[in-house]
């Protein structure tokens, strides 16, 4: 029986090789299958907790990003405040002097220049903090990922110190400068314009509209109002630079460096465009019709149902610093806050600077 057997085998040896390794085959095949699987499963669930917490990161950011800019505006306020102090001429006014009108024309154009000012640096302060805290937020969930090659942090705490403090030249040289372009054209708009002249909210959007064409056609790109040019200044002292100083000037670079993309500038555009039209509509509440006025030729919403003297407008443009520059979240600064094209902005930042191969550069 037993020699049967082995004759029977020996006559399809080669079949049975053939069956053994091809069972062997699959079965290798399919364990090494069911570890592929397991190993893009395991990647999967990494991934996914990795973006995960990525996101979380994010939105967490961009929380702090929106209570920086509301801890930013007072101070903020204080500078325009200084610089452009209204207060003084309007105390000129109540003692009823002799020169009532000179002092009634200044304070048209100081009004009007504080306001549009204050529109501008608000945006600009909005748009600034979103690059520079996603930039240092992108930084820090690398310094904080696993698997992170360099030991070295790339935003020391002393280094987001200095980076940040940037910020001061939008409180300081850049807000006098942007102070200087807004004011002339302020007085090329509005110098021929007599007080008793009354305007439509219409008309008043066409102002801002001619002094805004001039400020933002000026020799200077507004984003220079945001960040100081120090890199002759820095290359000067390279020699004296500590390491900490090396890393905020690279940042500092990298911020530029987005400053001249097209997209900032479209951000940017977006955002005074929002800003602008949010004070149009705190002005519109002056300019409705009284309660109980039928006007029959204009609609009650209409931009020129109402028009008032210039001399009653200029109380109105004034006081609206308090709710540009307000701290508590106002209709005004929400928007920004809000603004989709630049929250969209602030996730690119943060995905540039937050990917592993920036790392490795």
């Amino acid at each position: 029986m037993f020699s049967s057997v082995w004759n029977f085998v020996k006559r399809h040896k080669r079949k049975f090789i053939f069956t053994g390794a091809l069972v062997g085959g699959v079965y290798f095949l399919g364990k090494y299958a069911q570890k592929k699987l397991s190993d893009m499963q395991e990647k999967e669930a990494s991934d996914y907790i990795s973006q995960a917490r990525r996101q979380f990161h994010f939105e967490s950011n961009q929380r702090t990003c929106n209570m920086t800019v509301l801890s930013m505006l007072p101070p903020l306020k204080e500078a325009i405040t200084n610089q452009l102090n209204s207060e003084s001429l309007t105390a000129l006014l109540k003692e009823k002097p002799a020169n009532k009108l000179e002092i009634w024309e200044d304070l048209k154009i100081l009004s009007f220049t504080r306001t549009i000012v204050g529109v501008y640096s608000t945006c600009m302060l909005v748009v600034l903090l979103r690059v520079q805290l996603n930039i240092i937020g992108g930084y820090l969930y690398l310094d904080n990922s696993v698997g992170k090659s360099s030991p070295s942090p790339m935003a020391p705490p002393e280094v987001q110190q200095q980076y940040l403090s940037s910020i001061h030249h939008l409180l300081g040289d850049g807000l006098t400068e942007l102070i200087t372009v807004v004011k002339k054209a302020v007085q090329n708009a509005l110098e021929s314009v007599p007080l008793k002249q009354s305007l439509s909210l219409m008309e008043v959007e066409q102002q801002l509209s001619w002094i805004r064409a001039e400020v933002e056609a000026g020799e200077r790109n507004m984003s220079w109002f945001l960040l100081a040019d120090d890199q002759n200044a820095l290359a000067d002292q390279a020699c004296g630079l500590t390491e900490n100083d090396v890393v905020t000037i690279r940042l500092l670079n990298e911020t530029r460096d987005m400053f001249d993309s097209p997209d900032f500038s479209t951000v940017l555009n977006s955002s005074f465009n929002r800003g602008f039209s949010r004070l149009l509509d705190n002005l519109a509440e002056f300019f409705r019709p009284p309660p109980g006025d039928s006007a029959p030729f204009a609609a009650p919403d209409s931009l020129s149902a109402v028009s008032l003297p210039l001399a009653k407008i200029i109380p109105i443009i004034n006081g609206q610093i308090n709710s540009i520059c307000s701290e508590t979240p106002s209709h005004f600064v929400q928007d920004l806050l809000m603004n989709d094209q630049v929250k969209q902005f602030a996730a690119n930042v943060y995905e540039t600077f937050s990917a592993p191969q920036d790392l490795q550069k």
